[in-house]
């Protein structure tokens, strides 16, 4: 069951009853539903009492702006709540990631003057700092990514003196480590991995939960790469569609390592020797 204020102001918006409500599977932080109407019609609806999803809404709708890729339609939301299109799920075509490979990169060549967004978001359920307040990459990505992650791990108790003088170590380098990356905000989804796309009704890819900011497009191929799930046709069709720079596979653990990072703040510290040794090889 839905809660009461909740199931109301679904109803009043869609000028429809719920008649059936299905949880579904897939999220570690939000419950998710699907909900049926009478009218016929289906939404995806996703609660949680302290999680802000106007965040989430703001980031599928800045990649909505682009027009390079799908993302589920925002319908409502509210602070604890968000009600989005019903995206019917079918099969992957033969060109699946070939087709995923040019959207995604037609996604990057939507770009901003300045790194970060307009507000601070998610990435999962730990605060990302998005707030403009620089021309440099170089700036944003060791400020607004590693340092704030490694803050955070020290107030979360996971800093031992190995991971406090790999991350020194690793500070000393990051010039020379970020040394040919471009210097363009490009429209990041910020947390692609396999979990978060679909695959919509006619084949297509569908993206979704993004952690959206202006950024380095080498740190989205990266997430896409930390967990596997992407074929290397995608990955040529890429570089074929929008040339990466060269010595991008140089970088790819360095952008691989926030998320590792945040997964140690959000999972524990089973992720922290392999933060160092990412730190340690670079």
């Amino acid at each position: 069951m839905l809660p009461q204020h909740i199931t109301v102001k679904v109803q009043d918006a869609l000028k429809s009853r719920i008649v059936a409500t299905t949880s579904v599977s897939g999220g570690c932080i939000a419950q998710s539903y699907r909900i049926d109407l009478q009218c016929g019609k289906k939404f995806f609806l996703k609660t949680h009492p302290s999680q802000d999803f106007a965040k989430e809404a703001n980031g599928l709708n800045e990649i909505k702006k682009s027009g390079a890729i799908a993302v589920p339609e925002v319908i409502l939301y509210e602070k604890n709540f968000l009600l989005l299109e019903w995206i019917e799920s079918g099969h992957k075509p033969a060109d699946f990631f070939k087709k995923f490979a040019m959207d995604f990169a037609q996604l990057h060549r939507y770009t901003n003057n300045h790194f970060g967004f307009y507000e601070d978001n998610y990435i999962g359920s730990m605060p990302q700092k998005n707030i403009y307040d620089t021309q440099s990459w170089s700036d944003f990505y060791h400020n607004k990514r590693l340092l704030f992650q490694m803050k955070a791990a020290e107030k979360n108790g996971y800093v031992t003196t190995q991971l406090t003088q790999a991350f020194v170590n690793l500070e000393k380098k990051l010039p020379q480590l970020m040394e040919g990356s471009e210097n363009v905000a490009s429209l990041l989804h910020g947390d692609l991995w396999a979990g978060n796309y679909m695959v919509g009704k006619n084949g297509e890819a569908v993206l979704i939960d993004p952690a959206v900011y202006y950024g380095n497009r080498e740190a989205d191929l990266a997430m896409t790469m930390l967990f596997g799930g992407f074929s290397r046709e995608f990955y040529e069709q890429y570089n074929k569609s929008y040339p990466l720079a060269p010595n991008y596979e140089k970088r790819i653990d360095l952008y691989k390592l926030y998320h590792v990072l945040n997964h140690m703040n959000l999972f524990g510290t089973s992720y922290r020797s392999q933060a160092i040794n990412i730190m340690e090889n670079l």
